[in-house]
């Protein structure tokens, strides 16, 4: 049985941890946690809620009716299910909405290519633009070139991405998409397309947000697109054996002044100690290309479920408050994110620990921690079960998850349940992000090893700054 497989491994972590834990966690807590999670690992909620998430609403677009309805939908779900303080707290942001997308090479071999706008790309106007295309292998090859080979050209920043476990080739990969249309206009190009920050080779696109939608600036770029790895390919094909290669590209998106997000937010109150919080999220809104299943309704799925597994098994309550975030209008520059740091900017050091699920539905592989130096060894505690259920102890470069930047920055001590992202780059951001991806045993996992933190991360006397 898994609680008899584990309980003496378990036990012997708890004892042998260094001295430097003030408090650390009981054999009984920890026995308690990993019946929980054995529980837990037949769950079947997550994956009812993503499928009702995605089935129900759909994309989820950042400030539109769409991202309103899932509002909706998650306080409507989290009073079902029990939770208190049930919550909507609404925040404003400047609302791009995607229009017509469309691309073809003209010269010197007709044909049409798969695209779609990137997040807050300005129009080419009902018309278009065409134009001789100029290629880059990189971002800084466009930023190194002198604007006599780009004026007056459409762009094409041609950079792949490397597959990895941990998704560490997009922070590398991503760049061109923030910035490109923009080192672009500096140099006068037409507009800009980029090999589609992604590693799938199937002919989809994948969107993404340029700059944050808050950051300030009045300079918008040129109009920019990805284009899908197969049709990049074909690209580089032609401009490998062809001099005069044209294409014409024709976006029509929207940039609206203002629309209307919301974070929802959800507890199970403390009882000992109701004033510190542990906090765990994922974000609600989605693009709008697919209808969000792996990001991130999986992750609201697996963090609403392994809450209220724990508020179903412990009615008499937790020692600490849990609050579940779902955030919105991540998507588009983590806005929900900063709206909720600053709302709770004076309630920040009462935030013992925090932590995100917004990497797909692949099983927890590793746990990292993201706190003071002195307080790893304790915060590792918190990931004794889920170490038995197959996952490795990792380093304390934890970043908490993307809606944990502005907690972390603030001093939040973070941790991070690792998730298996080998294929979570396949999808990302496409049109085929859809339910079917998810495997409902995985999901499970990631419910079971959110139980086992949440339970110890709740009834923990230990603290990790």
């Amino acid at each position: 049985m898994f609680v008899s497989r584990i309980v003496a491994g378990l036990l012997l972590f708890v004892v042998s941890v260094t001295p430097s834990v003030a408090q650390p966690l009981s054999p009984q807590l920890v026995a308690r946690a990993s019946q929980l999670a054995e529980e837990a690992l037949a769950d079947t909620l997550a994956y009812g809620l993503v499928e009702s998430l995605t089935t129900e609403v759909g994309p989820r677009l950042a400030g539109t009716g769409s991202e309103a309805r899932a509002r909706q939908w998650a306080v409507a779900k989290l009073k079902s299910l029990g939770f208190d303080n049930v919550r909507i707290e609404p925040f404003e942001l400047p609302v791009w909405v995607r229009g017509l997308e469309r691309a073809e090479i003209t010269a010197p071999f007709p044909q049409p290519l798969v695209i779609t706008a990137l997040g807050g790309s300005v129009a080419t106007g009902p018309g278009g633009v065409e134009g001789e295309v100029v290629a880059f292998a990189s971002l800084e090859d466009l930023a190194d070139a002198p604007a006599s080979t780009v004026r007056d050209r459409i762009v094409f920043v041609d950079e792949t991405m490397t597959r990895t476990q941990d998704g560490s080739g997009y922070s590398v990969a991503v760049a061109k998409r923030q910035k490109a249309a923009f080192v672009g206009a500096d140099k006068g190009a037409l507009a800009v397309l980029i090999r589609s920050v992604g590693t799938s080779g199937h002919r989809f696109a994948h969107t993404g947000q340029m700059r944050r939608v808050t950051e300030p600036g009045t300079d918008r770029g040129v109009p920019a697109a990805a284009l899908s790895a197969p049709d990049a390919d074909q690209l580089q094909r032609m401009l490998k054996t062809h001099d005069g290669v044209r294409l014409r590209m024709v976006l029509t998106p929207e940039q609206r002044p203002a629309g209307v997000s919301g974070n929802v937010i959800a507890e199970i109150p403390g009882a000992e100690a109701a004033e510190e919080i542990v906090l765990v999220g994922a974000h609600l809104d989605s693009w709008d290309l697919g209808t969000g299943a792996v990001d991130d309704g999986a992750g609201v799925g697996i963090v609403v479920a392994a809450a209220h597994h724990v508020l179903a098994a412990e009615p008499a309550g937790l020692r600490r408050t849990v609050r579940v975030v779902l955030f919105g209008a991540e998507e588009v520059g983590l806005v929900g994110a900063k709206a909720y740091a600053g709302h709770y900017a004076s309630a920040l050091p009462q935030h013992i620990i925090a932590s995100e699920s917004d990497f797909g539905a692949g099983r927890i592989w590793r746990f990292d921690t993201g706190v003071g130096p002195g307080r790893v060894a304790a915060a590792q505690g918190l990931g004794t079960v889920i170490r038995q259920l197959g996952a490795a102890p990792g380093t304390n470069t934890a970043t908490g998850g993307p809606d944990m930047k502005y907690l972390r920055e603030a001093g939040v001590p973070v941790v991070g349940l690792k998730q298996n992202g080998w294929d979570y780059f396949d999808l990302h951001h496409t049109p085929n992000d859809t339910l079917d991806k998810i495997n409902p045993d995985d999901l499970a996992h990631n419910v079971a090893a959110w139980v086992s933190f949440i339970y110890l991360a709740a009834n923990s006397e230990d603290y990790y700054r």
